[in-house]
C-alpha cells in the first residue's frame, strides 16, 4: 500500500516559538512533514489535537544560526514565501543544527530542477578565507551593537566574566557570513587566536591550544571559553570568583533536552529545559520561554534514585492528563520529581544517563 508522502513524519519534538502578535516565547510540539511544519499546543501533559499553525516550506528561507536575540543563541529563523518570519528555538546546538538540516533538506526537495540549477550557479565556489582581513574581522566581533556578546561563564567552580564560548564564536562567524561553514569558522577563529587577537580562558581552551594541530586550535564547543586579547581594555578584564551556584553549574554538560515536569505545588505539567551535568553531578531545569542562564530549580544527584513508571494507569502522586513515558527521580531528601519524556526512547536515554551519575 502506497502511503501519501506528505503524511510522512520526518521529525517531531518540542521547540520554543516566538508569537506573531505578542512577541512572547512558548513551547510548542512541532511535526516536520515533507512539505510543511505543523505545531500544536500541549494541554497539561497531552498534545492538543487542535493544530495551532502550519508553516508551508516551499520557497522558505532558513537562517541558522540566527543570533539577533540576546541570550537566545539556539534560534532558527524561517521566512516563508509570503515573507512571514517564524523564530524557533531548540534545546541544544546539536538539535538546532539537526532541525535546520532536516528543514533545509525538505525545502530543497520542494524546489524544481530549474530552481536547483540557479541555486547551484549562484553558490560560491571554494574557500574564500585567504581574502579575509583578520583586523576587520576583529573590529566586527568587537562592535558594541552587532559584535559577539560577552557574558559570564562557569568552568570548574570558577565564574569567568567578559568572555564567550567557542561555539558562540563559530555561530557568529557563520551568521555574519564571514565563513560559509562551521569548519571554515574554526579555521578563521584559530587564525585569530594565533595572531593574538583572541585568547584562551579557563582550562578547556588552554588544553585544546596546547594539543591541537595547526589551524584547528580553536574549539567549536560551548564549554571552551575565549575572550579578546588583553590589549583591548575597554570591555574589562576577565576575573574569577567562586560561589556555591557556580560549583553546581560548573560540571560538564552530559545531556540537554525538553521534558515535561509536574509542579510540586499546583501539580500542573510544564515544559522545562533539563540540563544534566557531571563532576559534580547535578540536574538543573530552566523555563525555556525565558533563558538557559538562570535555572528555576535543580538538585544534586548524589544518593538519588531514578526509575521508570508504568504507563498503565496513573501512579500515586501524579495529577492531570498523562501521555505516558513517565519516570521519577527521588532525591536523597525524599523530594519526588515526576517527569514525562516525549518518547519512550528519550525516557530510557535520560534514565540511563542519570543512573550513570548516581
Amino acid at each position: 500500500m502506497d502511503m501519501d508522502k506528505t503524511n510522512v513524519i520526518v521529525r517531531e519534538g518540542f521547540l520554543v516559538k516566538r508569537g506573531h502578535l505578542v512577541h512572547n516565547w512558548k513551547a510548542r510540539w512541532f511535526v516536520l512533514m515533507p512539505d510543511k511544519l505543523l505545531y500544536y499546543k500541549y494541554d497539561g501533559s497531552k498534545r492538543d489535537s487542535c493544530q495551532r499553525g502550519t508553516i508551508l516550506l516551499k520557497d522558505c528561507v532558513i537562517t541558522c544560526p540566527f543570533l539577533e536575540y540576546e541570550n537566545r543563541p539556539l534560534v532558527i529563523k524561517l521566512q516563508t514565501k509570503n515573507g512571514v518570519d517564524h523564530y524557533l528555538e531548540t534545546c541544544s546546538r546539536e538539535e538546532r543544527d539537526d532541525w535546520a538540516a532536516d528543514i533545509t533538506a525538505a525545502v530543497d526537495k520542494l524546489r524544481t530542477a530549474e530552481d536547483r540549477k540557479v541555486t547551484n550557479q549562484q553558490a560560491p565556489a571554494g574557500s574564500h578565507l585567504r581574502d579575509i582581513n583578520l583586523s576587520k574581522v576583529l573590529d566586527s566581533m568587537y562592535d558594541v551593537h552587532s559584535g559577539i556578546k560577552m557574558s559570564n561563564h562557569v568552568e570548574q567552580g570558577c565564574t569567568y566574566s567578559n568572555c564567550f564560548s567557542g561555539s558562540a564564536v563559530v555561530d557568529w562567524l557563520v551568521f555574519m557570513q564571514l565563513t560559509l561553514t562551521r569548519t571554515e569558522a574554526m579555521t578563521l577563529a584559530s587564525a585569530l587566536l594565533e595572531e593574538g587577537f583572541l585568547r584562551t580562558v579557563g582550562l578547556r581552551s588552554v588544553e585544546a591550544l596546547r594539543t591541537a594541530g595547526l589551524g584547528q586550535q580553536f574549539m567549536d564547543d560551548s564549554t571552551a571559553l575565549y575572550s579578546f586579547s588583553d590589549s583591548l581594555k575597554k570591555r574589562g578584564s576577565v576575573k574569577t570568583e567562586s560561589s556555591v551556584s557556580a560549583v553546581e553549574l560548573s560540571g560538564k554538560v552530559i545531556k540537554r533536552g525538553y521534558l515535561l515536569k509536574q509542579g510540586h505545588r499546583r501539580k500542573n505539567w510544564k515544559v522545562r529545559l533539563f540540563v544534566l551535568r557531571s563532576e559534580p553531578a547535578f540536574i538543573h531545569y530552566y523555563d525555556p520561554t525565558k533563558d538557559d542562564i538562570s535555572p528555576v530549580g535543580g538538585f544534586s544527584l548524589r544518593g538519588c534514585l531514578v526509575s521508570s513508571l508504568d504507563d498503565n494507569g496513573v501512579p500515586s502522586g501524579v495529577k492531570g492528563k498523562i501521555q505516558g513515558n513517565l519516570f521519577i527521580i527521588i532525591t536523597q531528601s525524599d523530594t519526588r520529581y515526576f517527569i514525562q519524556a516525549p518518547t519512550h526512547q528519550m525516557k530510557m536515554d535520560w534514565i540511563d544517563a542519570i543512573r550513570e551519575l548516581t
